[in-house]
């Protein structure tokens, strides 16, 4: 059986090895710019290098340690999952949703800017937080991904189209992984990518240590924060994580970090119809918010194959809780609208199973339709 090798993305573990052997660490760029550009390149191939990294790149290295095995599309073209396999034989599913940020109108005019596309990455196989409305949680914690692995679902993602933004989005807790993960996001933003740190964003149910390192470890990063209640003991029904760390605790931890970063921290709200969408929650949630640095996204629940008896939120319920959080509360509220439902690859439906496309819930394309960029950049748009 042959031996595991370490990714060539997996930046720390190549440039120590480089160093290890007498080789200059400038070097690592150079091999992971070659091996991006060049698909079916190995890396004792990259042509230029020192004769003594050759064999190490042959012994210990490979191009990329994981496998694209399906493209999944939405019926519309704009979305398509990744199914990811590991070089240990297990999987994760990566998401990229394509936008034109020239159609419709926002903020009350045309769109800025042109087509572009972001991609949402896993971080781990599964996921212990065991979010009640998330498929992903049904699976456990089978595992972390390595700095590597989590940047090869970039890797795979650009060579299908070009990655303006990142989230991390997908399977597992972030910062749960969180060397792994600083570590992706710092090859991310390096040389070989150039992904402007502010097209990253990072999603957490609220791991409180990791939210107060994070402005140092990662500046200019965009942190989110999955709330979905605005009661620890409501909070706690939803995201049984939370049990550990008590909600103004956790906003205490969101203001540091807006004190320590300059940046506004993106708000996650998954709107479940009779349970957490009444507009007395509303009103709670907006008293939570009011006076803080913040954008709330309210995102409509998604079909999963969760215990939970859940439904979605009707629309007039959606609307009038926006209503309540920006008139009363005057905080910036904005409704997601799904992307990618149709092939089980919208928020909280990343769960390894068979690829069929589900017809119960056809795609349609919008023009309406703000990306992460957006939702962080651009003023408010009028209800």
């Amino acid at each position: 059986m042959e031996e595991p090798k370490f990714s060539v993305f997996d930046e720390v573990k190549l440039k120590a090895e480089l160093e290890r052997c007498g080789i200059k660490h400038l070097h690592a760029v150079a091999i992971q710019s070659y091996l991006l550009a060049h698909k079916d390149a190995e890396p004792h191939e990259v042509p230029d290098l020192p004769k003594a990294a050759y064999p190490l790149l042959r012994s210990h290295f490979k191009s990329t340690t994981s496998k694209l095995k399906v493209e999944h599309f939405s019926s519309d073209g704009t979305t398509v999952k990744l199914l990811i396999e590991m070089q240990n034989g297990q999987s994760v599913e990566s998401v990229i949703m394509r936008h034109d940020a020239t159609a419709g109108l926002y903020a009350g005019g045309p769109r800025q800017g042109s087509p572009r596309a972001t991609l949402c990455v896993s971080s781990q196989v599964g996921c212990q937080m065991g979010c009640t409305f998330c498929a992903t949680g049904t699976m456990g914690l089978k595992g972390n991904l390595s700095a590597g692995e989590i940047v090869e679902q970039l890797v795979h993602a650009t060579r299908i189209t070009p990655i303006r933004n990142i989230v991390f989005m997908g399977m597992g807790e972030p910062l749960n992984n969180y060397q792994a993960v600083v570590q992706a996001i710092k090859t991310m933003t390096g040389h070989c990518f150039s992904v402007s740190p502010s097209h990253i964003t990072l999603s957490t149910v609220g791991v409180i240590p990791r939210i107060l390192s994070l402005a140092t470890d990662l500046p200019g990063v965009n942190l989110a924060l999955s709330l979905h209640a605005p009661t620890q003991e409501l909070r706690c029904q939803i995201v049984p994580a939370a049990r550990a760390y008590n909600l103004v605790k956790l906003m205490a931890a969101v203001d540091s970090y807006i004190g320590a970063s300059k940046r506004k921290v993106f708000i996650e709200y998954i709107m479940i119809g009779d349970v957490n969408d009444s507009e007395e929650l509303a009103h709670q949630v907006g008293a939570l918010l009011q006076d803080r640095q913040v954008v709330l996204n309210l995102i409509p629940y998604n079909p999963t194959l969760t215990k939970a008896d859940y439904k979605a939120s009707r629309e007039e319920s959606i609307h009038s809780f926006q209503k309540i959080i920006r008139e009363v509360y005057n905080v910036r509220a904005i409704v997601r609208r799904e992307m990618g439902q149709d092939i089980a690859g919208a928020c909280g439906q990343l769960a390894i199973g068979e690829y069929k496309k589900d017809s119960s819930h056809p795609q349609k394309a919008s023009t309406d339709l703000p990306d992460i960029e957006e939702l962080f950049t651009a003023s408010v748009r009028k209800p």
